[in-house]
């Protein structure tokens, strides 16, 4: 069993105790030494990854991928930074869902929603998520097109009744 081999770190080959979760000497997340690649190892390997103040609260929206694969890269590169999300088909996506296509919103718990936003910007992602809508200049913008298309309507039909 995995549990019964003693943590090591992969960076710098240190092995620790099983209480351990990251290398004192590196910092890196450590890993069973032996462990078979399997699915429930993949797991407890991204759990351990985890840090803690970073797991509290109901899930926030702090990015928006265009599909499932630059979801998923957002969601690991955050997961390095030991900050657990969740990847979820937005609502406004417009493929089915068994398709890897359409926007993906990436989640993450209230506590690390600043951390997450503070990783993405440092490699540069832009923060597409949360509370942003559209930007005031186009809502603006959209706003006079349709007071001068109704404008235009109704000076029309005067000309044309009169």
């Amino acid at each position: 069993m995995a549990e019964s081999r003693p943590l090591l770190c992969p960076r710098c080959a240190t092995t620790h105790t099983l209480d351990a979760r990251v290398c004192p000497h590196c910092g890196t997340p450590l890993t069973y030494h032996g462990a078979a690649h399997d699915e429930r190892a993949d797991r407890r390997d991204r759990a351990r990854k985890v840090a803690p103040q970073y797991a509290l609260g109901p899930p926030v929206t702090v990015a928006t991928g265009r599909n499932q694969a630059e979801a998923d890269f957002i969601s690991n590169l955050l997961l390095e930074e030991g900050i657990p999300s969740l990847v979820r088909r937005s609502a406004s996506a417009d493929v089915p869902e068994m398709l890897a296509a359409g926007a993906r919103d990436v989640l993450v718990p209230a506590s690390g929603a600043d951390a997450a936003r503070q990783a993405l910007l440092q490699a540069e992602l832009h923060d597409r998520g949360g509370a942003s809508g559209p930007a005031p200049a186009k809502l603006l913008a959209g706003l006079l097109a349709g007071v001068a298309g109704a404008a235009l309507v109704v000076w029309v039909l005067a000309l044309l009744q009169g």
